[in-house]
């Protein structure tokens, strides 16, 4: 079975040509014809973007059911992160992540979780947007790691935690989710490929959007689109990874990654 999967940071849908544009974002992610699609720094009735629900819009152009989560809420105006798919899906949870104590006023973070059915295997997917201080981004990523999220007893293998990380792969941020998870992009015996990066869109050299697998789940493809239409409609480019899922019952499918142990089953 096949799953194709997006990661994108949209940047309020506002382009490095500083124009809103919601229906440009579309029509990027529509042309990769993504079965799920995670986004990060969406608007949902914000004055700064014209009182537009982003989210809603963008999943009544691609025909899709959305689930949202404000890490940010002021008043009636909402900014975060959401899922997107045509897949039967339901959620799972939508929360704050921790943030740094000894930096007021960072902005706040959060994650969401939901479980998509593909060809009749459940799929677990995590979407979120870590902080850009990186004694920030590590208790962020630990509590993804710890019993309200990836070492809870509802999330088993296969599962996916993607979105942007604000962190290189030379990042003890990343180190850490390597501990547990896989990247997609990383080098097996099945992926031997150059990494693609997505950040910034004009000239990409930075790999800060990230898909960290567990077991039973191999990289087919991945690809960044880098038109112009892309490269204009945010600062970051999508992500977009293939994936093979392993049927039921494959020993790839129910082995030691299937749920963090203590938070520390390795994939």
């Amino acid at each position: 079975m096949k799953l194709r999967l997006m990661t994108y940071n949209v940047h309020r849908c506002v382009g490095t040509d500083r124009k809103l544009d919601v229906e440009r974002v579309a029509e990027v992610i529509a042309a990769e014809n993504a079965d799920v699609v995670a986004l990060q720094e969406l608007d949902v009735r914000r004055a700064r973007t014209r009182g537009v629900d982003q989210v809603h819009r963008l999943a009544e152009l691609l025909k899709m059911r959305s689930h949202f989560h404000p890490a940010m809420t002021v008043e009636e105006e909402l900014y975060g992160d959401a899922i997107l798919t045509a897949l039967p899906e339901k959620k799972v949870k939508a929360d704050g992540l921790p943030l740094y104590p000894r930096i007021p006023g960072l902005e706040p973070r959060g994650a969401i979780w939901i479980t998509v059915d593909v060809g009749g295997t459940p799929v677990q997917i995590i979407n979120t947007h870590l902080g850009l201080v990186p004694q920030e981004q590590k208790r962020q990523a630990a509590a993804l790691l710890g019993e309200q999220w990836m070492a809870h007893e509802d999330w088993k293998a296969p599962g996916i935690l993607l979105g942007d990380f604000n962190a290189s792969p030379y990042s003890a941020t990343y180190r850490l989710l390597r501990t547990v998870l896989r990247d997609a992009q990383g080098r097996s015996a099945s992926w031997t490929r150059t990494p693609t990066a997505t950040f910034p869109s004009s000239f990409p050299f930075m790999r800060i959007d990230h898909v960290f697998l567990t077991k039973g789940l191999e990289t087919v493809a991945v690809r960044s689109p880098y038109g112009s239409l892309a490269r204009a409609a945010s600062d970051h480019l999508p992500l977009v990874v293939d994936l093979e899922i392993s049927p039921a019952g494959d020993p790839a499918g129910s082995a030691t990654g299937d749920r963090p142990s203590g938070g520390a089953a390795r994939a």
